[in-house]
């Protein structure tokens, strides 16, 4: 009886032992996570954070949230009384195995560095990269996500993105927009051109500096093409852009300058 007894006694002393510290490393968790989110919150309102750059912002917060909770785990693992030593070690050798499982992920993660540091694009861009175009809504840790003008969402990741040419459509805040116009071969050079610099000086959202340009490009096949070059504010691009089109073709026809179709001349020889 004394046997039973005592192993009782030590199976309870086991029990309550374990269950006490079990207890406080699950209130080290909950009050770890806590603080977290508090530490998260403070770093977003401290004026050098709040000043980055939205991308680099949410992936410097994330960085700090992941490393705080492996933090957390270490401590709680020590409190049931895993060592923390061993813990370490197994959370390495996880690490590798995990590292060779997910080599896309992890050049997806180096990629996502890349963009941050580089900066080739920021949330908000308008980019063609990858063969997708869209406004960049977030940089995450694995992927960029994109918006297409017609709302669809597109997801790229970031190790192909940060390897290919990317065309950024917002970086600079001037554009320049290029038409290409054809006319009837038998029209008035110099009427052509009076037309085209009119149509765009007259626009009040094409700017006077750098000054519109229009020249003779080339002699097609069956028309005369002209070129006309403005500079507008990049938010102002497709607004020109579709005035332009329309406005040009309101002058062509009030003046008499024939926009010819593609034609083809046969001459047929008797013999």
């Amino acid at each position: 009886m004394n046997v039973l007894k005592d192993i009782a006694n030590f199976l309870y002393n086991l029990a309550m032992s374990f269950g006490f510290k079990l207890i406080w490393a699950a209130v080290v968790v909950f009050v770890g996570i806590y603080l977290v989110k508090l530490v998260i919150k403070l770093m977003e309102k401290a004026n050098k954070i709040s000043n980055l750059d939205v991308g680099v912002k949410r992936f410097l917060l994330n960085t700090v949230k992941v490393l705080c909770y492996v933090v957390i785990v270490i401590v709680a693992a020590g409190i049931i009384g895993i060592p923390a030593a061993s813990f370490i070690t197994v959370l390495g050798s996880a690490g590798v195995a995990i590292g060779l499982a997910l080599q896309g992920s992890l050049s997806n993660i180096a990629g996502s560095i890349l963009i941050l540091i580089n900066k080739p694009f920021v949330i908000g861009d308008y980019i063609d990269a990858n063969g997708v175009s869209g406004t960049v809504d977030d940089i995450g840790f694995f992927y960029t996500t994109l918006t297409t003008p017609d709302n669809k969402k597109i997801t790229v990741p970031n190790g192909a993105l940060s390897n290919s040419n990317i065309t950024n459509y917002s970086a600079k805040d001037i554009r320049r927009v290029d038409f290409t116009f054809s006319v009837a071969y038998d029209s008035d050079i110099e009427l052509v051109k009076k037309l085209l610099i009119k149509a765009a000086v007259t626009h009040p959202l094409v700017l006077k500096d750098p000054i519109p340009f229009v020249g003779l490009v080339t002699h097609g096949d069956s028309a005369l093409q002209f070129t006309l070059r403005t500079w507008v504010n990049n938010a102002d691009y497709w607004t020109v852009n579709f005035d332009l089109n329309e406005t040009v073709k309101a002058e062509f026809d009030a003046n008499g300058v024939e926009i010819p179709y593609n034609q083809l001349d046969v001459h047929v020889k008797n013999k």
